[in-house]
């Protein structure tokens, strides 16, 4: 450990110093781990009872008779819901991987690159360019819904994947931002260096500055894939055919049923919402440690 030289106490006094104010480090107490413990718990009883649901027998289902903790345990259900549901929900989640992974690639290659540019090249009207971007964020998604719907429909994209994927290569004002903050903190004489070897900006970029760029773009590939994953709007307005669906919108299918006094499987439903979620808390869980370096200064996080 570096230990910080400081002006002696005598020193100090001499020259009406102030003596330099110590971080104090907070303590928890056991009532801080109380409060946690049952505040967490509280969060985590809509997953319990989501598993507790996916573990019931039908009998159970069809009664609407679940409880918050498991009192069956049904296995066969994550099964079934691959081969007695009549939808083909192994095609839903390659669906759902295709489209959450392209999308990830689309955002993390579009935002390095106009991020950096906004960041080291000079241009006339740059910042002026940049806060129109920003202004962007201010705009509701309900606002352009329909003017994209129409124009992706002339365009003759409507039942493809291509409306929920091409958008993603362009890149949007959040994760410009993102970049650009981060490259801006990277001292300026990398580059300087790098072109007395001769490299360009696209050289940098490519050979300096994306490699020290792996923890923020890891935060925006996993922000895209949690939206992507997850998301519902997009795939129930252009998509039409129940083999191109997502899981997402292939569950709401799940829950339809054919007489309107019956019930859904909801256990199967819940399946669905399993295998639905747990990819995201394993992107998560590998991942963490990209959201906690995406913030330190000058992206020395990317050459440790």
């Amino acid at each position: 450990m570096t230990a910080i030289a400081t002006k002696p106490a005598s020193r100090r006094k001499r020259t009406g110093e102030r003596e330099p104010r110590l971080l104090s480090v907070f303590k928890a107490s056991p009532a801080t781990y109380a409060v946690l413990l049952v505040v967490s718990a509280i969060f985590f009883v809509p997953f319990i009872l989501m598993v507790s649901i996916s573990l019931a027998s039908d009998q159970t289902s069809a009664q609407n008779a679940f409880t918050v903790l498991p009192t069956e345990f049904e296995w066969k259900n994550f099964t079934d819901v691959f081969t007695a549901t009549g939808l083909p929900v192994g095609r839903f989640v390659l669906n759902s991987v295709l489209i959450a992974t392209l999308s990830a690639v689309g955002q993390v290659l579009s935002s390095s690159l106009v991020g950096y540019a906004f960041a080291r090249l000079r241009a006339p009207g740059k910042g002026v360019m940049f806060m129109i971007v920003l202004a962007t964020m201010m705009i509701p998604a309900q606002i352009t819904m329909i003017p994209q719907f129409l124009l992706f429909k002339e365009l003759g994209w409507v039942n493809t994947y291509l409306p929920l994927i091409i958008p993603n290569f362009f890149t949007n004002a959040f994760n410009v931002f993102l970049v650009r903050q981060f490259v801006s903190r990277i001292s300026g004489e990398l580059d300087e260096a790098a072109q007395m070897d001769g490299l360009g900006y696209f050289g940098i970029y490519r050979k300096i500055i994306l490699p020290m760029m792996w923890p923020i773009l890891t935060a925006i590939a996993i922000f895209t894939l949690t939206h992507a994953w997850g998301d519902f709007m997009g795939p129930l307005i252009y998509l039409n055919s129940e083999e191109s669906m997502p899981l997402a919108l292939g569950l709401q299918y799940m829950t339809g049923t054919s007489n309107e006094m019956q019930l859904p499987p909801w256990n199967l439903v819940m399946v669905g919402s399993i295998i639905l979620t747990l990819p995201m808390i394993a992107i998560y869980y590998l991942g963490q440690k990209y959201l906690y370096e995406m913030n330190l200064q000058g992206g020395s996080a990317g050459v440790k």
